[in-house]
């Protein structure tokens, strides 16, 4: 039998009857002889989206592994930009939320609060966390509230006066300007910042790991920093 004869007999209807699968195949070859009549078929249709889906998924993990790899290799500068991009986000989605429907965003103040992750609370909480797992290594919820009550009493509080002065000095402000600002807006965004972070740190003291910490407390610094920078750059204080 040749093979205009092979491929017949393998298409026609008795022959498609005699088994499952090769029927199947018939069937489809059929439908795709019709003209006008071309169907993707269902398994090939799942089989591309299981293909793209595993493809996004592989990319996701790729790009974990590498931020991983630098956070082990390159900690202090991992966390630094991270904090960066962070601030610079929450200022640029506080602007959005403010801006008024004729005004644009004001980049300047964007570079101010994304320098001051890189080159001040970056690396500050890279030190800060690191500190905290040596003197108090333990998990259990009394040292968890240990570490709390230390970042309400210590870190909260210094953080926010050099971030407050920080971004008062960028905007020309002179001392008495700047103390101004601190007597007016450091206390209120403190008693505020009882009402979010000891959530946000009992989370990532009890659950996140040491060298995972920053990346968590900066996550959650984002819906802060959009409150924070409003603060921040509101009109100058009486001095």
């Amino acid at each position: 039998m040749n093979m205009v004869g092979l491929s017949k007999c393998f298409l026609s209807p008795r022959f498609s009857d005699r088994s499952p699968m090769i029927g199947l195949s018939g069937r489809f070859f059929h439908q795709l002889r019709r003209p006008g009549n071309f169907v993707v078929p269902r398994a090939l249709f799942v089989s591309s989206c299981s293909r793209n889906l595993s493809t996004n998924a592989s990319k996701q993990n790729g790009f974990l592994r590498w931020y991983l790899r630098n956070l082990d290799s390159r900690p202090f500068m991992t966390k630094s930009i991270t904090t960066s991009l962070i601030y610079m986000a929450a200022d640029l989605t506080s602007q959005m939320i403010t801006m008024e429907p004729s005004g644009s965003l004001d980049l300047i103040r964007t570079a101010r609060m994304a320098s001051f992750g890189l080159i001040f609370l970056g690396p500050s909480q890279h030190l800060w966390f690191s500190y905290l797992s040596k003197i108090l290594p333990k998990r259990d919820v009394l040292t968890t509230f240990k570490k709390i009550m230390m970042g309400q009493v210590l870190f909260g509080p210094c953080s926010n006066t050099v971030f407050f002065s920080y971004n008062a000095a960028l905007q020309g402000e002179n001392s008495e300007e700047i103390l101004a600002r601190l007597k007016r807006d450091l206390v209120p965004t403190l008693k505020n910042g009882l009402m979010y972070w000891p959530v946000c740190d009992f989370v990532t003291f009890k659950y996140v790991p040491v060298h995972l910490q920053p990346l968590m407390n900066s996550s959650c610094a984002y819906i802060w920093t959009i409150y924070l920078t409003y603060m921040a750059n509101q009109t100058k204080a009486d001095s």
